[in-house]
């Protein structure tokens, strides 16, 4: 049975970090093109569907009118 080869390693600011065959690392360019493809999140609070279908407050009216 024969031993794996050891992992690279590479010194970074905040230490040693291990470098694992076949993953490379995130470069500064690689984290805006990843928010750019994320899904759309809003920029202000929405407020909810609660008319229509959706409004749960209606089906607890006891009357009408």
């Amino acid at each position: 049975m024969s031993a794996a080869p050891p992992l690279a390693s590479e010194q970074t600011p905040i230490g040693e970090q291990t470098l694992v065959h076949g993953v490379a690392p995130i470069t500064p360019r690689d984290r805006p093109a990843m928010r750019a493809n994320a899904p759309l999140e809003p920029r202000k609070a929405q407020r909810p569907a609660d008319h229509g279908l959706f409004d749960t407050n209606a089906r607890n009216q006891i009357e009408m009118f």
